[in-house]
């Protein structure tokens, strides 16, 4: 039997690596999905004010109601593509 010094014996400790477990966790931060649920309320604000029977070519329902609708999908591509910055605790 083949008994290893101190020093070898502190070497193979030192070369097992013990990683901690993944974390597991939401994919975008809080302020993305804060962001996509406001895109989203905005695209249903568009839609609503798209509705009704009643003069369906006024200035709210060809041009602002189109136009609050692309801003509320703008605002979803924003929402998935921002990446807030990380605070550091010094």
């Amino acid at each position: 039997m083949v008994q290893l010094n101190y020093e070898q014996r502190n070497m193979s400790e030192k070369k097992q690596h013990h990683t901690p477990p993944p974390k597991f966790g939401f994919v975008f931060e809080k302020i993305n999905y804060q962001l996509f649920v406001a895109s989203v309320l905005v695209v249903v604000l568009g839609f609503i004010l798209m509705t009704g029977t009643e003069d369906i070519y006024s200035f709210t329902k060809i041009t602002l109601a189109p136009f609050v609708v692309v801003l509320g999908f703008a605002l979803g591509f924003v929402a998935i593509l921002y990446k807030p910055k990380n605070k550091k605790n010094n």
